[in-house]
């Protein structure tokens, strides 16, 4: 089967890689560096632990929660960000175990960082115990 192509303008066969494709560029940045390093995997551990693998803004039924006990789907949310302060990338006081559902509301600024702050100095309080 022949196929005209996109980048060149002829027709190959299909199948057929055309060296006038563009050949993608990957930009490995410090952030993408630190994301898979042991550092990060074991403190995101470390993070879900205290907080019981449970999502802690269905845990107290805030921000149109559908159910209390969501161990579901959980992600460790910077409160404030690694492109705003680096320093704070490993912080037990800046991190938060959130479902994809409230991880995607908080990095949307509709979960203010008040409100996560306070959350987290209340479990970091439990642990100190």
């Amino acid at each position: 089967m022949l196929k005209s192509c996109l980048y060149c303008g002829k027709i190959h066969s299909k199948g057929y890689v055309c060296a006038k494709k563009p050949k993608r560029v990957y930009k490995i940045t410090d952030i993408d560096k630190f994301r898979w390093s042991k550092a990060w995997q074991k403190k995101r551990e470390w993070i879900k632990q205290r907080d019981n693998y449970l999502c802690q803004m269905c845990l107290r039924r805030l921000h149109k929660t559908l159910k209390q006990y969501n161990y579901d789907d959980l992600e460790v949310h910077h409160i404030v960000s690694i492109n705003e302060d680096w320093d704070k990338r490993l912080n037990d006081d800046n991190l938060i175990t959130l479902c994809s559902y409230h991880h995607k509301m908080a990095e949307q600024g509709e979960i203010s960082r008040e409100e996560l702050l306070n959350i987290v100095k209340e479990q970091e309080q439990k642990v100190k115990r």
